[in-house]
Order: C-alpha cells, then sequence, then structure tokens
C-alpha cells in the first residue's frame, strides 16, 4: 500500500511539474505575428537581416542570444505563413493548369490572378 502511495505522490508531483513547465512556456515570448503574406515576408525579410547583423558580431553576449531566442520566434510565425501561403498558392496554380487544359478561361484568370498576386508579394 505505502508503495502504491509512494507512486501515485510521484506521478502528482510530476504532473504538477510538467503543468508549470507549459504555463512557464505559455508565458514564454511568442514574436510578431504575420497575418498576411506581405507582413510574413516584411518579417521575414527584417528579422533576417537582424539575425545577420547578430551573427557577424565577432562575439555574443548572454543578451545577442536572448535577442536571437526572441528572433527566432518572428521567424517562424512568418515561415509559417509563408507555408500556409505557398499551399494556396499551389492550389491556384493547379487550378491555372487543369483550366488551361479544359479550356476554362474564367478559372484561369481567376486562379491566375490570385496566384500572380502572392507571387509578386513573394517576389518583392
Amino acid at each position: 500500500m505505502k508503495k502504491l502511495l509512494f507512486t501515485a505522490l510521484c506521478f502528482g508531483l510530476l504532473g504538477t511539474a510538467a503543468n508549470a513547465d507549459e504555463q512557464e512556456r505559455a508565458d514564454h515570448f511568442e514574436g510578431e505575428s504575420a497575418e498576411t503574406l506581405e507582413q510574413a515576408v516584411t518579417h521575414f525579410t527584417e528579422t533576417n537581416r537582424r539575425l545577420a547583423e547578430l551573427l557577424a558580431q565577432d562575439e555574443l553576449s548572454n543578451a545577442d542570444l536572448g535577442t536571437i531566442h526572441e528572433l527566432t520566434y518572428t521567424l517562424e510565425n512568418a515561415l509559417a505563413r509563408i507555408d500556409e501561403e505557398l499551399d494556396t498558392m499551389a492550389v491556384d496554380l493547379e487550378e491555372v493548369h487543369l483550366g488551361s487544359e479544359t479550356l476554362e478561361q474564367e478559372r484561369v484568370r481567376t486562379h491566375g490572378a490570385a496566384y500572380l498576386e502572392a507571387a509578386q508579394t513573394l517576389a518583392e
């Protein structure tokens, strides 16, 4: 019986520690959000520039490492948005492809315009 209580207590403490860790991570830095492809590309470009400047230094201080840590959150957010937009672009391009095969002008124009708008944003 004592072993059972000890085991239950240990698991309870582990659960409490895991919950505290989750709470700490929830309060962790989130980075700049990227609600649109334009924002994502801007954050991606500017944050990469800042990261490159820091990495070009001969030595990195603890403060520099903290800044780099925060920059990675913004970059992750930007890349996630870009990834979502690339998926949408792939669908639009496939619709252009299929529409051109079946001679559907409106389908080609509609999806072609959406594809090119996103592609232009990425190319800038």
